[in-house]
């Protein structure tokens, strides 16, 4: 049977193609060969081909987004295809990647995408069997610390609702649908520097990163070499346990030893005893602030070498 865009009368049907252009993919049919049969088969018509079209639209963003955030697309072709799928490029937006730690009884994608329903602004594309990204779409008066309350939130709700432990990498807002993929490779680097110096945060955001993702960067040898020289006696070995407890203690308290010696409930002559102790192991004295600098990072570098190595 030959359809044109008009309706055909078969049998006491009224039927209706779905589709645009010269082919046509579905069709509709309603009862009935009258003026208000041919009515409803032309809305249907058209309200399932709207639908369609939107379908279909949804998708190739998502494909087209995916493509953006893996590098997969030359800048050149951004704006051609963002135009052509009506996608703002120039909204604020910021990645979020989450990497799910747990399995659920549910995919990845489908819960995050219960969380996130409007498909016209909000995008969730997996990027592997446990990796998830967002990309979402921000207002007016957006800051680092109300996104990431944003992902705390996102976190709690994955753990409550789906019993998945999460940690959620946060690249840093960009205006522009080109820097979609500097986002995620930052939200992908807070990851990989949060499993070295957050080890006890599940959301970790660029911006935060601080020391650790210039410390991250560097050559191991590099790394070493900074080590030989400022300690030259592999002195930071010598320290035991309860030393590296009230360093970072110390640390913790911004190098305030009143403050320091309250929380290790030690008397400050103690302290003192201990810091100046640590002084001749090290050479380093760690109510210089200059030393104290060197010292926490030192320490950081350690610890970045000690996961290189596959060590604990």
């Amino acid at each position: 049977m030959a359809f044109s865009s008009e309706s055909v009368t078969v049998n006491g049907y009224t039927y209706r193609p779905v589709g645009n252009g010269s082919k046509w993919e579905y069709i509709v049919f309603v009862e009935g060969e009258d003026k208000t049969a041919e009515k409803f088969a032309a809305v249907l018509s058209i309200s399932l081909s709207n639908i369609k079209n939107l379908y279909d639209e949804k998708y190739d963003r998502n494909s087209f987004i995916k493509n953006v955030i893996l590098d997969n697309i030359l800048p050149s072709d951004i704006y051609i295809k963002s135009k052509e799928l009506r996608f703002n490029a120039d909204e604020p937006r910021v990645v979020f990647l989450i990497k799910f730690l747990t399995k659920t009884d549910v995919l990845p994608f489908d819960a995050v995408q219960n969380i996130f329903p409007d498909r016209t602004k909000d995008y969730v594309i997996s990027v592997g069997e446990h990796d998830i990204v967002l990309i979402k779409e921000l207002g007016l008066g957006y800051d680092v610390k109300k996104i990431e309350k944003l992902a705390k939130s996102i976190a709690d709700t994955l753990n409550s609702e789906f019993y998945a432990k999460v940690t959620i990498g946060i690249g840093t807002v960009v205006d522009n649908i080109k820097d979609l993929a500097r986002s995620y490779k930052e939200a992908q680097v807070a990851l990989e520097v949060g499993k070295v110096f957050d080890t006890e945060k599940n959301i970790i955001s660029y911006e935060n990163l601080g020391i650790g993702r210039l410390i991250y960067q560097l050559p191991t040898t590099l790394c070493e070499m900074f080590l030989q020289e400022v300690f030259k006696n592999g002195s930071l070995d010598n320290l035991d346990r309860e030393t590296l407890l009230t360093i970072q203690c110390f640390f913790e308290n911004n190098l305030n030893v009143s403050e320091t010696s309250r929380k290790l409930f030690v008397h400050r002559n103690t302290l003192v005893y201990r810091l100046e102790k640590i002084r001749k192991l090290t050479g380093l004295d760690l109510r210089e602030f200059d030393h104290a600098i060197t010292f926490k990072v030192a320490l950081m570098v350690k610890k970045y070498l000690a996961t290189k190595n596959g060590k604990n």
